[in-house]
């Protein structure tokens, strides 16, 4: 029963294990539907929050005309009072009793209405900035994960292709080595040519004073100077 149970509580630490790494591979996308739920619960809440303040106007209304009642009819059982009709005035009275008990009860809904409604507001305006903080960071979440993930890329291409790139280095090596072997061998031929060729060989000669003739000024005059004599 012991090695049961033990079985069982793998099972679970296994299950738990996977259901973390399904959380957590997909927790941009759930964390983004969080975020959707959040604003469509705000919506509701705008729109239990504009009920309410309906309520709280309506009511307000109701409180404005029962104290206008109230003085209205204070106002009839003075005029009762100074004819001397305390039955009138009394009957009056019974009214406004009713009207300010009425009152009281509307301005007590009043309050609870005014005090409910500027609670939600607060709310609303509170979910509202912590909403558009979760979208900020949810930004910059896809943002960091875009560039993590082109990061990753970019490193594994770079490690499978390693190899390759060593192989392209050497080719390229192999590739400068024979251009450098084709240019010394032009040299070589260019150079071998010059010591071939005629020209090379009248400078040889002009450098040893054999052949050629010098046709400077000096070599005329002293030709002039010879015929003189």
């Amino acid at each position: 029963m012991s090695i049961f149970k033990k079985i069982m509580t793998a099972i679970r630490g296994g299950a738990s294990e996977v259901g973390e790494s399904i959380v957590d591979s997909n927790a941009t996308r759930i964390f983004e539907q969080e975020i959707r739920d959040s604003e469509n619960h705000l919506t509701k809440a705008k729109r239990d929050l504009t009920g309410v303040m309906a309520q709280q106007m309506s009511s307000s209304r109701e409180v404005d005309r029962l104290k206008r009642e109230v003085v209205e009819h204070e106002g009839y059982a003075v005029q009762a009072l100074e004819k001397g009709d305390e039955t009138l005035a009394l009957a009056v009275a019974e009214k406004i009793s009713t009207l300010e008990n009425d009152l009281a009860s509307q301005q007590q809904a009043l309050d609870s209405f005014s005090g409910s409604a500027n609670r939600l507001k607060e709310l609303v305006k509170k979910s509202e900035r912590q909403v558009g903080e979760y979208k900020r960071q949810l930004s910059m979440v896809k943002t960091t994960e875009s560039v993590q993930k082109a990061t990753s890329a970019i490193t594994d291409n770079f490690s499978s292709s390693n190899s390759k790139l060593l192989n392209a280095k050497d080719s390229l090596e192999r590739i400068k080595a024979k251009q450098q072997k084709f240019d010394d061998q032009m040299k070589a031929a260019e150079v071998l040519e010059s010591e071939n060729s005629d020209n090379s060989l009248a400078a040889q000669l002009k450098q040893a004073g054999i052949g050629g003739t010098d046709n400077s000024a000096n070599s005329v005059l002293d030709r002039l100077k010879a015929k003189q004599k």
